[in-house]
C-alpha cells in the first residue's frame, strides 16, 4: 500500500483540491496567510466578519474589522483572484462579546474580549460557516502552531515568543483544533511575515498592527461602558484596606485591580494600588502593593488540551500565565472537576485578577494545555 503524501496543510490530496477559507482581517497577518496559500494553489476563499458599526469605524485606525479593514480585506482578495465573503455578524458580537465586557466591568472583573470573540464568534460561527462552504479546514494568521500529535493535533507557542497568541486561544477545544491551520506560527518575527507581503505585493505590507480592542476607541473602556450602561458612572466611595475613607471617585468602572495611577488621593506615606473593587456598594479598596500578591487563583470554565482527561490527576505540574504580558510561572493545577479548578503559583503573582485568563503550558517545551478563567 503507497502512502498518500500529505500536503502543507495536512491532507492526503492535491493542492488545488484541498479547500480553504481564510479569517482575513483585512490586515498584514492574514492578508499574508491568504496569500501564501493562494500561491501554494490551494482553493482559498476569503472571510471577513463585520462586528460592529461599519460606518463608525471608518474613521478609526487601529482596529481589525473596521470598515477600512473590509475594504482592505476584499482588495487582496481581488488582487489574488479568489472569492471573498463579508458577513454581518454585528448582532452575534454585541450579544456574545461587547454585552458580556461590560457586564463583567460592572462586575468588578477585567475581561479579555478577544479571547471571547475568537471562543465564540470566530471559532465558532464562523468555523462553522467554512464548513457550509465545504472548506477542509480554516486559516488564521494568529502566531501560534498546531502541530499532529501522537493522539490528536496540539497547541504550541508561536516560535516567535514577542508575537505568540497562545494566551488568547487557550479556549480553542481539540474539536476545533483539528480543523484550524495556524500558517504563520512558524515564522521567525513579524519582520519576515512583511517580507512576505511585500514579497506578494500586498498593499497592506506596512500597514501598522492593531493596538486597541476593536470596539474601544483609543483604548478607553470607561466612555465605552457608560455608552452601554450609563449606571455605571455613579460616584462612590474609595477607602483603604481596614475600611477608612480615603476619598471620592465617579464610577468603579475608571478602576481595575492593581491600578496605581489616578485614584485622587495624593500626600499619602506610600502609594496605594486598587486591591478589590466592590461593585454593589460602589466601593473601590485600596491598599499597599504587598496586599496584592496571591498564590491562589480559582478557575472555572476550564479547557483541557492534554493528552489524558485533566481529572486523571489530583495535581498537574505545569507553568501558567495570569496575565498576556506576564511570564509564564511555576504552578500546581488542581482539577475539581473537568471544568473548574484551582492553581497555585509557586512564587505569588501580583494583580491576579477576576475576569483574566490562566493559561496553562508545559513546564518544559512549549505545549499549551488550555486554561481557565479567573473567578474572585
Amino acid at each position: 500500500m503507497v502512502l498518500k503524501k500529505l500536503n502543507s496543510l495536512g491532507f492526503a490530496k492535491p493542492e488545488a483540491d484541498t479547500r480553504v477559507v481564510v479569517a482575513m482581517s483585512g490586515g498584514v497577518d492574514s492578508s499574508v496567510v491568504a496569500a501564501m496559500l493562494k500561491a501554494e494553489g490551494y482553493d482559498v476563499i476569503g472571510v471577513t466578519l463585520q462586528l460592529y458599526d461599519h460606518g463608525a469605524a471608518l474613521s478609526k485606525k487601529g482596529a481589525c474589522c473596521a470598515g477600512v479593514d473590509i475594504h482592505d480585506a476584499r482588495r487582496i482578495a481581488e488582487g489574488l483572484n479568489f472569492p471573498h465573503y463579508v458577513l454581518n455578524y454585528e448582532n452575534i458580537f454585541k450579544e456574545k462579546v461587547i454585552d458580556e465586557f461590560a457586564d463583567s466591568y460592572l462586575a468588578g472583573a477585567t475581561p479579555v474580549p478577544c479571547i471571547r470573540c475568537n471562543e465564540r464568534i470566530k471559532f465558532k460561527d464562523l468555523l462553522e460557516t467554512a464548513k457550509d462552504l465545504n472548506a477542509d479546514c480554516m486559516a488564521t494568521g494568529h502566531y501560534i502552531r498546531r502541530t499532529r500529535g501522537s493522539n490528536k493535533a496540539e497547541l504550541h507557542c508561536a516560535v516567535d515568543h514577542s508575537r505568540d497568541q497562545s494566551y488568547f486561544l487557550f479556549s480553542t477545544t481539540n474539536e476545533q483544533l483539528e480543523y484550524l491551520r495556524f500558517p504563520l506560527g512558524d515564522l521567525a518575527s513579524k519582520t519576515e511575515t512583511r517580507l512576505l507581503a511585500k514579497k506578494f505585493n500586498l498593499n497592506v505590507a506596512d500597514k501598522p498592527d492593531s493596538q486597541d480592542i476593536c470596539f474601544v476607541p483609543n483604548g478607553n473602556y470607561a466612555s465605552v461602558i457608560e455608552k452601554l450602561r450609563p449606571e455605571a458612572m455613579d460616584p462612590g466611595e474609595i477607602l483603604d484596606h481596614e475600611g477608612n475613607f480615603m476619598g471620592t471617585h465617579n464610577g468603579v468602572i475608571n478602576y481595575t485591580v492593581g491600578q496605581r495611577r489616578g485614584l485622587g488621593i495624593g500626600g499619602l506615606d506610600e502609594p496605594l494600588y486598587v486591591i478589590k473593587l466592590d461593585v454593589e456598594s460602589k466601593k473601590v479598596i485600596v491598599g499597599p502593593k504587598a496586599l496584592l500578591k496571591t498564590s491562589h487563583v480559582p478557575l472555572a470554565q476550564v479547557n483541557w488540551l492534554g493528552d489524558t482527561p485533566i481529572h486523571n490527576k489530583k495535581e498537574w505540574h505545569v507553568s501558567v500565565k495570569v496575565r498576556s504580558t506576564r511570564p509564564s510561572r511555576e504552578a500546581i493545577l488542581r482539577p475539581a472537576n473537568d471544568h473548574l479548578a484551582s492553581v497555585e503559583l509557586v512564587t505569588p503573582e501580583e494583580g491576579v485578577s477576576p475576569g483574566q485568563a490562566c493559561v496553562f503550558y508545559e513546564r518544559t517545551g512549549s505545549r499549551v494545555l488550555g486554561g481557565g478563567w479567573i473567578t474572585r
